[in-house]
């Protein structure tokens, strides 16, 4: 199977680049082609560690591109789709970039498939799409609500992917995944920003009164997730790819705290975001079931594999601090 991978130089995507070239998925792959822009979040270095490993190449180049997206979609079997911008606050800031990339680059990548008839297309998407729940959690087929720019841009791009497979009849499977953490994940998000921050000795953020509850995830349960759904998922159908271990803010702070050895003084409360979701969380048992799917890293552990990560790892992170901090 030949498989493209859109974003495959970002935090989720290189994982699952290198989790498949590694043969620790549940498909395997003959060749596996990365796309990716390199915007300030796509780091090559990501994928270092398979570079040389045969049936890999990557593409420079753009999704929104059309003459790029129909020379390498040409001879694919399957499509996994990371390619996104994904930070809330820059999407309240300036949210041109999300619906041209999250949007537009869907739909040309959707059609580029249909057009050279890829077998499957899936499309990894996020709870965001839902809005906030108070309790309970959010199953498959409820409407979606999204609230900020960034979830309405992704929101967008489900629904054109779920329109092919109405419309057309292609072979698109969405996977919707709650809070991502782990290894190189650019250090803008509130894992890595704060691991990278307490570890150095500054004080960290904590939007308004640190009530925000969310689900996390290790990236390497939703790569494992995303190939299941990839190999056995039905046509037309959106899985959820969920942690099952939620927390608010607050003691995700006291957690990073705790872990990095730092104490309260360095936090500082600041205004809270613009529109700020209270609560995520997806009910994964249509996962389980049909897929096969559970989430097996502990939050403990996997926090503590991500500090050590980052604390071992200051060559890769230290240079996109500038970036982050944009």
């Amino acid at each position: 199977m030949r498989i493209l991978v859109t974003g495959g130089a970002g935090f989720i995507g290189s994982e699952f680049v290198r989790q498949l070239l590694r043969g620790s998925l549940a498909v395997t792959a003959d060749h596996v082609t990365v796309i990716d822009k390199l915007t300030y979040s796509g780091v090559l270095a990501n994928l270092d560690p398979v570079a040389g490993l045969p049936g890999y190449s990557f593409v420079r180049a753009d999704i929104c591109d059309p003459v790029a997206v129909d020379e390498v979609m040409a001879g694919q079997d399957a499509v996994v789709h990371f390619a996104a911008e994904s930070h809330v606050d820059r999407s309240i800031s300036d949210a041109g970039p999300f619906v041209t990339t999250n949007v537009l680059g869907t739909q040309l990548l959707l059609d580029a498939a249909r057009r050279h008839g890829v077998g499957r297309f899936l499309h990894v998407s996020t709870d965001e799409v839902y809005g906030s729940i108070s309790e309970g959690a959010w199953r498959v087929g409820q409407p979606l609500a999204p609230n900020s720019p960034y979830a309405a841009s992704k929101a967008a791009s489900d629904l054109m992917a779920l329109a092919q497979h109405r419309t057309h009849g292609m072979d698109v499977v969405l996977t919707r995944c709650s809070n991502n953490y782990g290894p190189y994940q650019f250090p803008e998000k509130v894992i890595p920003l704060f691991i990278t921050r307490l570890l150095a000795g500054n004080p960290v953020p904590l939007y308004g009164d640190g009530s925000n509850v969310r689900d996390w995830l290790h990236v390497s349960d939703h790569c494992r997730g995303i190939a299941l759904a990839l190999s056995r998922g039905k046509a037309g159908r959106v899985y959820h790819l969920g942690g099952g271990q939620e927390m608010s803010n607050r003691e995700l702070v006291g957690e990073l705290l705790k872990a990095t050895g730092r104490s309260w003084d360095l936090v500082e409360r600041v205004a809270d975001r613009k529109g700020h979701d209270l609560r995520y969380a997806l009910d994964i048992e249509e996962s389980r079931e049909q897929l096969g799917y559970e989430p097996l890293v502990s939050f403990a552990d996997g926090l503590a594999d991500t500090i050590s990560w980052y604390r071992d790892n200051r060559s890769w992170w230290e240079p996109l601090l500038p970036a982050a901090r944009a």
